[in-house]
């Protein structure tokens, strides 16, 4: 038996995330129904990150075991030409047999794209949330240093969530002002703000729940220091709205 390591990317609009469900297309039901027709095999793949519905991925990262002799440059181009084309395979390996794609990530990167609603671009849309005023970075940055370490994030959690605990490690958040943004080869002057957040793994719509969290700071309608209130209350109702999914990106996975 052998292990084959993947990293992918993919537009998650049309799908219902990640991990199969019983309705929706699944990048991970997908790719299991694209190997069973390469190998004939029921193979199950695990996924570093179980990325929501309309989240999209720069880099993920799965592996899975199979008997096919199949190089892995063979399973690049027969996994792509039977995928859907928002879901791509760019690279293939074979790894170690004790090789977990989400318990030896050191840590992962989502990058969140907020953009000023306008007569801008319609093609960003589909990746971006439209805020209509402008935001101040200053604060949001303020606030998203006391986020900055190990703490338990419940308030930052999604109902539904199945980890056993909520404490988690941030490495870093920045908070990335641009005047412009460089998409398909096309520069757009358009106001961009990039939320980019690492830590050592994160529960259920985290990211999304502290960038929707970051905006009202970035509105002055909290002063900082809230933040530090939000966070010891450990209360889903004290955080702000989620961000809509479509904003969001796992851009890199670490090991």
């Amino acid at each position: 038996m052998r292990q084959i390591k993947l990293t992918l990317q993919y537009d998650g609009t049309n799908y219902s995330g990640w991990q199969v469900q019983k309705k929706g297309a699944t990048i991970q039901g997908l790719l299991e129904k694209a190997l069973f027709t390469i190998t004939g095999e029921k193979i199950r793949v695990t996924g570093a990150a179980r990325t929501d519905a309309g989240v999209h991925a720069l880099q993920q990262v799965a592996a899975f075991s199979t008997e096919s002799l199949f190089e892995p440059h063979i399973f690049i181009k027969a996994l792509n030409g039977n995928l859907p084309p928002d879901i791509r395979v760019i690279n293939a390996e074979e790894c170690r047999n004790d090789f977990h794609p989400r318990y030896d990530a050191t840590n992962k990167t989502y990058s969140y794209i907020i953009y000023r609603t306008g007569a801008y671009s319609v093609f960003l849309e589909r990746y971006s949330w439209s805020i209509p005023c402008k935001l101040n970075c200053g604060p949001m940055q303020e606030a998203a240093g006391y986020l900055i370490g190990e703490h338990d994030f419940s308030c930052f959690r999604a109902s539904g969530c199945s980890s056993k605990h909520q404490v988690r490690t941030i490495h870093s958040i920045e908070i990335t002002e641009l005047p412009s943004i460089e998409f398909i080869g096309f520069q757009f002057s358009v106001p961009i703000i990039r939320i980019s957040i690492t830590a050592n793994a994160f529960l259920r719509h985290m990211v999304r729940n502290i960038a929707g969290t970051l905006v009202d700071f970035g509105r002055e309608k909290l002063t900082p220091s809230k933040m530090k209130e939000i966070l010891k209350s450990k209360d889903r109702r004290l955080a702000g709205k989620t961000a809509p999914a479509r904003g969001l990106f796992l851009e890199k996975i670490r090991y």
